[in-house]
């Protein structure tokens, strides 16, 4: 049902809420239980897509070469050596396709619709040997329970254009906030990019201390990965669409070593709670969809659940934060300019 004093607009395959004038659809309402069954499959289709970046990569500190970006349409991997020659894939949310581009001109893509698992795989590999890129991936997805082989997945199958066009609208602006909240640290600091393990889109920040080993455990995902991924110190936030003990989207933000008075720490907003199942600080997304200003408000979470970490484990914060602009105050060029 429409709601009162609000028209509908369709914009290439988005939906615009109008209400005064005023567009609404920067942080758009995301219920995990309105597109649970499109995000599980969509989940499956970045693994495949994401493993296909992993295998023809060199391995890059954390798996940072495994990672999918945000782009002005969707999804993307980057470009991805093959041979002599690159290709680059993304999930274009709002043609609603899979794109594949090579560097020599060449170029297939294939519809984001309803399809299972397993037919999404066949007819990746099929464009990529089509390209004369054949590609060989483990078939088996990470960092999920009871885990189904993507050539034999025929359960997911869902794919809901409005909710997966929301998906990328949310990653749009947390892509952003997360960008200007990475410009004031000059330590060691990941991209902003989108983990297809739990399909999460982080930043993570690094002290430069070596961290204790990991005790992993991830579902099908090796110990030896994880371990990787965590042997330094790390103060690590992004967003996650939800799931198990969080069912709904969320904003989080986490330490790892976690130390000690970590989960007692004060953090901003008041809606921002740790969550002992997650050990991580939580920032419902809505909170943020209904603030008078979802930017600050989230910039205050990362930054405060940042101090936490950083402060209780005595990091070298003077040495690792950026105080000052080098563009501002500079005669010879405006800011941002050179």
């Amino acid at each position: 049902m429409k709601p009162a004093g609000r028209s509908h607009a369709t914009l290439s395959g988005l939906v615009v809420l109008m209400e005064e004038g005023v567009r609404l659809d920067q942080w758009p309402a995301l219920p995990l239980e309105a597109w649970n069954e499109t995000f599980a499959t969509l989940h499956m289709w970045t693994q495949v897509v994401g493993k296909i970046r992993l295998v023809q990569s060199p391995w890059t500190n954390h798996s940072w070469h495994v990672t999918l970006y945000v782009t002005a349409r969707g999804l993307s991997t980057s470009p991805i050596p093959h041979g002599d020659r690159t290709f680059e894939i993304e999930f274009d949310f709002i043609s609603h396709r899979l794109t594949i581009e090579t560097s020599d001109g060449r170029a297939a893509n294939l519809p984001l619709e309803p399809q299972s698992v397993a037919t999404f795989y066949s007819r990746v590999m099929k464009e990529l040997a089509g390209l004369d890129l054949p590609v060989r991936i483990r078939k088996m997805p990470n960092e999920v329970p009871d885990a189904v082989p993507f050539d034999r997945d025929e359960t997911h199958r869902s794919y809901d254009r409005e909710y997966a066009a929301r998906f990328w609208t949310v990653l749009v602006q947390a892509d952003r906030v997360l960008k200007l909240f990475r410009s004031r640290f000059i330590g060691k600091c990941s991209p902003v990019h989108f983990f297809w393990g739990a399909a999460d889109l982080a930043v993570t920040r690094f002290s430069g201390r070596r961290a204790p080993g990991h005790p992993g455990g991830i579902p099908n995902l090796p110990d030896w990965v994880t371990r990787e991924a965590y042997s330094h110190e790390v103060s690590s936030c992004g967003f996650w669409p939800g799931g198990g003990a969080i069912a709904y989207p969320a904003f989080y933000s986490y330490a790892y070593p976690e130390p000690a008075g970590f989960a007692a720490a004060r953090v901003r907003p008041g809606e921002a709670f740790y969550s002992t199942d997650l050990r991580e600080f939580i920032l419902p997304y809505d909170a943020v969809r209904q603030a008078e200003s979802p930017d600050d408000t989230l910039l205050a979470f990362l930054q405060t659940t940042y101090e936490a970490a950083a402060t209780l484990a005595a990091w070298d914060r003077g040495s690792l934060e950026r105080t000052v602009d080098p563009a501002v105050g500079n005669p010879s060029s405006p800011p941002g300019d050179v």
